[in-house]
């Protein structure tokens, strides 16, 4: 079975695409700036990698595209499109509609009553879905959702204080987000101790960050809350933040709800602190060079980690591993660091030259550090092929090839 996988952008499509049967991914691509007069199309099989430029309008033909790529008869990983049993979505936010889905027309539009939470992600899911389950009805769908993984928080850290019908008729409630991500790191983790009784606390850090506790491979708590605009500060969304400054943030800017809202989403975050970029390879090096408020946007993106690793610990009555992963947590040696510094007492204690050396897996602890510390990169594409095939075997009717 070959399942493709995609990770959609309001003008862009990546994808992967994995031969399930010998776990082995075959090919790799995407296409940018989607709707321009020219597009962007990359495709890398094996060691060729090709690029070149055309006209995308939407992502219905960015898939066509794709998939003549791949059965491109000198260049192609497959005889034909038809070897694709189905697309699986690393699908952000369904509310009621949980867990892994068949894409079809109440999904999408549960997903479309959302998307005031998630205002960057099911926009640009919900078109593009609807548009591939037109052009392209013989391919399944399949929306693999980022809350899945937590359903196993307890409630007393899924509820807010507030009316409690709010929570059960509107769903305001913590939901967490990164699943696949975090799925991972727990799967992968328990493989490289040979334990699966671990506790663990996953960093997935990178433009989007989140901290997760994990017990026996299972979610127990994670730092997003309702929306993916909370929690940590994100590269260019807000995190943390009282409601109660709204209206006067409103008064005094004379902004609408909507646009403060928007603000806090596209503004804010690391990119609101420092003033110039949410990138945080930018920011180290303007902080290098004495530039103030990048380095507040990094000291304040390494204390909000911290605050959850220290929740984390107590929730989880200790750790014996921490996971740095993420484009920042995997490559950020410094930013690791930041966050690592000075928890001695707790058993934590980093090798600062293993640090500094770490490329792709690699243990970055002390040799006397009593919780275990590791870079492990990330594999969310993997996890969403793996449960979008466990689907369509389980499906009534599968048509899985």
């Amino acid at each position: 079975m070959k399942v493709l996988v995609a990770n959609l952008g309001s003008t862009s499509f990546k994808y992967r695409l994995f031969d399930m049967d010998s776990r082995r991914q075959l090919a790799r691509g995407g296409i940018e700036r989607i709707g321009s007069p020219e597009s962007l199309a990359v495709v890398e099989i094996g060691s060729n990698r090709r690029e070149r430029t055309l006209r995308v309008p939407d992502h219905a033909e960015a898939v066509r595209q794709c998939l003549a790529q791949l059965t491109d008869p000198v260049h192609g990983c497959l005889g034909d499109a038809s070897e694709v049993a189905a697309i699986g979505f690393k699908a952000v936010h369904g509310g009621r509609c949980r867990g892994v889905q068949r894409v079809r027309s109440e999904l999408l539009d549960e997903m479309d009553r959302l998307n005031h939470l998630a205002p960057a992600h099911n926009p640009a899911y919900v078109a593009a879905m609807r548009q591939l389950n037109e052009r392209l009805p013989d391919i399944p769908l399949v929306a693999a959702f980022e809350t899945g993984f937590h359903e196993t928080i307890p409630d007393r850290r899924r509820y807010y204080a507030v009316p409690y019908d709010w929570a059960e008729t509107m769903l305001v409630r913590r939901w967490g987000f990164h699943g696949a991500s975090h799925r991972y790191i727990a799967e992968r983790t328990a493989e490289l101790l040979g334990r699966n009784d671990l506790r663990i606390i996953s960093c997935h850090l990178g433009g989007s960050s989140s901290v997760c506790a994990i017990r026996d491979g299972k979610s127990v708590a994670n730092s997003f809350g309702m929306s993916p605009q909370s929690g940590l500060p994100h590269n260019n969304r807000v995190g943390e933040f009282d409601p109660f400054a709204l209206p006067g943030i409103m008064a005094q800017t004379d902004k609408s709800l909507d646009e403060v809202l928007s603000a806090l989403a596209r503004e804010g975050g690391l990119l609101g602190l420092s003033g110039t970029s949410g990138d945080a390879r930018d920011l180290s090096a303007a902080a290098a060079a004495g530039d103030r408020r990048a380095q507040l946007a990094l000291d304040a993106f390494a204390t909000s980690v911290r605050d959850y690793l220290g929740a984390y610990l107590v929730e989880l009555g200790g750790a014996d591993v921490i996971v740095m992963t993420g484009g920042i947590g995997e490559h950020c040696g410094e930013f690791r660091a930041m966050v690592l510094r000075d928890l001695e007492a707790l058993g934590i204690r980093l090798d600062p030259a293993a640090n500094a050396q770490a490329d792709g897996e690699a243990r970055i602890s002390a040799a006397d550090s009593r919780v275990q510390i590791w870079v492990v990169p990330t594999n969310e594409e993997w996890i969403v092929a793996r449960q979008t095939k466990e689907y369509l075997e389980n499906e009534p009717c599968s048509s899985a090839k």
